[in-house]
């Protein structure tokens, strides 16, 4: 079969999905080929009986012949028709790949193709934390992120998602469904309801007080989302991410609060399958809820589908909540005793305000990713697999891999990585050097704890640094309270030494880091080049300003304790500056479409850590300089001979912070 710009695609089946697979593919084929007079076979696409989401490929009379039983069938196999055929990747988008005209390809005759089923059933991302694609838009269209969003995830053989947090969830719930997904939902909000405190702001959010208006929230759900596919929530913590109890005192014990919540999942899993019999349903044992459950204060209908979390740096623990961390198991304890249905939520980004990543790539390796993975299939936790995939560019190496593992639960982490530089980034003697900085971004993160999975993200030098910044300003004789989880001290000073040791490290070990990833883009030319630095090289960079702020932070306190202000300012501008880097180093890979794509890091925020310093600064002059604040301007900006000499403060205006940082680098720089 010929197949060319020409082809023309044959469906008879009314489905919005597939139509819009179809669009996909259409787009597809104007890119990869180029134009023609020739004529071509037609892409057939036809029912049959088959298990759910399974295809069939045929090449047949000059014809390709797709056959599948259901929606996601067909979708699957309109994808598996451009990836291998038109050689369009799964992250093609995010990834900016490069496709390389042709005027046609043959398709063998006799060529069949038929797919595998999934290893596991439900699969699928959470889109969290989603500050960069809020504030982000491709052609003027805000939707369209989202859409190449559930595009990718499609093509990954996904069907589940979670279509953003809070109010983008509901914006976004009805794309994603037209696109064949089904929808989930927060574990903070069950069944995908308003948020109680949203509707009635001005009452207690309390169960027990208003249970009607609660229950009204969720029938109000259930109704908005007839129709869909949904895998339906349950579940009750409080108006946020965080344990209901902190807004009802009610319930002291821990019996109490099971009791509560158990009764509330099997009241909301009647209310569902009051309208669908057959609906899944699901809950997350998160946080405070699986240590509840582990120790046998909850219990649900046998049906509903039990999520485990992993602790948020991918170990299978539970994660760590302000100072408090048990690490408690998070995978059924017994598994030859299985009972029930269960499934994963586990992260490729996370956001603790701690020490994970959020704007960089996942920092353990993937073959201890795999590791934690295989254990969870061993114990049979394959029914429901929930991906944070937060704003997914940065995140694409782990999230392609982690869909490897739920397409077959087999593949080996090595092989992975050789395959996927091989398609995004080149086929050339530059392979190997690419896969070893990838390999070896893992082993560069700095350690913050003695756990294998305690590597720090790029909040831990950021949130460090404003956290005992912040304290500086208020009090420099207690130690931070919220440090306590990494750090037993008694003093900011014992805290400031701690985490000077650790950037110091961190420093050294991202800079040699970042030095290989220099020397290998020197070897690149082309897209491969560009990609390798909008990825590794950037997150290399990232890494090293941040941390070398996060050390002349901790010299510039050393230098305020010992009274010498002017060189504490100093060296606070240099860390703003380092952290001025790093927002630098995203900003500028901004082009084409990336238009603005990281312009709302709010979360973990280098731009805003830059600004703590420039507060610092003025502190620092004020203790230094003030209150008449022309002592340094004669320092810095006067010579010997008029310095010493003081008939009147000073003949000009008085100088800003900036301008005397630029007196103090000319003489310290």
């Amino acid at each position: 079969m010929f197949f060319n710009r020409n082809t023309k695609i044959n469906c008879s089946k009314v489905d919005t999905a597939i139509y819009h697979a179809i669009d996909n593919l259409k787009r597809d084929i104007q890119d990869v080929f180029l134009p023609s007079d020739e004529q071509s076979g037609e892409v057939i696409l036809t029912e049959r009986h088959m298990e759910e989401e399974q295809f069939y490929l045929k090449e047949k009379e000059g014809n390709l012949v797709l056959q599948a039983g259901d929606t996601l069938g067909f979708v699957y196999g309109i994808y598996e028709i451009s990836r291998r055929f038109l050689g369009v990747e799964n992250f093609w988008f995010w990834n900016e790949q490069r496709l390389e005209p042709k005027p046609f390809i043959n398709i063998a005759e006799g060529f069949a193709y038929a797919s595998e089923p999934f290893r596991v059933k439900l699969r699928g991302w959470f889109i969290n934390d989603e500050v960069l694609l809020q504030g982000w838009q491709i052609d003027r269209d805000k939707a369209k992120p989202w859409e190449m969003v559930f595009e990718a995830l499609l093509r990954l053989g996904g069907n589940m998602v979670i279509p953003g947090t809070d109010k983008n969830s509901g914006i976004y719930c009805h794309l994603a469904s037209q696109m064949g997904l089904y929808i989930t939902h927060h574990h903070a909000e069950p069944l995908g309801a308003e948020m109680f405190a949203r509707r009635y702001p001005n009452l207690n959010p309390s169960y027990d007080e208003y249970p009607e208006l609660f229950q009204g929230l969720w029938k109000e759900a259930i109704e908005n989302q007839r129709g869909q596919k949904v895998v339906w929530n349950l579940g009750f913590r409080g108006q946020g991410d965080c344990p209901f109890w902190e807004h009802d005192s009610r319930y002291v014990t821990e019996a109490e609060r099971g009791a509560l919540i158990s009764s509330l999942i099997r009241l909301q899993y009647d209310l569902v399958r009051a309208e669908d019999p057959k609906a899944l349903c699901c809950t997350n044992l998160y946080g405070e809820t699986m240590e509840l459950y582990q120790k046998g204060f909850m219990s649900m209908p046998t049906d509903v589908i039990k999520i485990w979390a992993d602790n948020g740096y991918g170990k299978m623990v539970s994660r760590r909540q302000n100072n408090h961390n048990p690490r408690i198991m998070a995978l059924p304890d017994n598994p030859g005793k299985l009972t029930g249905c269960h499934g994963i939520y586990y992260h490729a980004s996370f956001y603790d305000l701690q020490a994970a990543n959020h704007m960089t790539m996942f920092v353990n390796s993937m073959e201890f990713v795999k590791k934690e993975l295989q254990q969870a299939l061993d114990r049979g936790v394959d029914d429901y697999w929930i991906i944070n995939c937060s704003n997914v560019k940065p995140h694409t190496y782990v999230l392609d891999f982690l869909a490897a593992m739920w397409k077959d639960g087999k593949t080996e982490a090595a092989d992975h990585r050789h395959e996927y530089v091989k398609k995004y980034y080149c086929q050339s003697a530059e392979n190997l050097e690419i896969e070893e900085r990838i390999r070896e971004y893992a082993e560069y993160a700095l350690p913050y704890g003695d756990q294998e999975d305690e590597h720090a993200g790029e909040q831990f030098a950021n949130y460090t640094t404003r956290m005992l910044v912040s304290q500086w300003m208020k009090n420099t004789g207690n130690p931070v309270d919220e440090l306590r989880w990494a750090v037993k001290a008694d003093s900011l000073q014992q805290q400031m030494n701690w985490y000077e040791r650790l950037c110091k490290k961190a420093r050294i070990s991202y800079g040699e880091y970042l030095e290989k990833c220099q020397v290998t883009r020197m070897k690149l030319s082309g897209h491969a080049r560009t990609f390798f630095e909008h990825s590794i090289l950037l997150q290399a960079e990232i890494y090293f300003y941040c941390y070398e702020g996060g050390v002349n932070v901790c010299q510039a306190f050393s230098e305020s304790e010992k009274g010498n202000y002017a060189k504490a300012f100093y060296l606070t501008g240099k860390a703003r500056d380092s952290y001025r880097m790093a927002n630098d180093s995203m900003r500028i890979t901004e082009s084409g479409k990336w238009n603005g794509f990281y312009a709302n890091d709010c979360l973990t925020d280098m731009k805003q850590t830059a600004w703590v310093l420039d507060m610092l600064m003025s502190h620092l002059r004020n203790l230094g300089d003030g209150p008449h604040f022309y002592q340094w301007q004669r320092e810095f900006l006067y010579p010997e001979s008029d310095r010493r000499v003081c008939l009147v403060t000073n003949m000009e205006n008085h100088m800003q912070n900036e301008e005397i940082y630029g007196l103090m680098q000319e003489k310290w720089g």
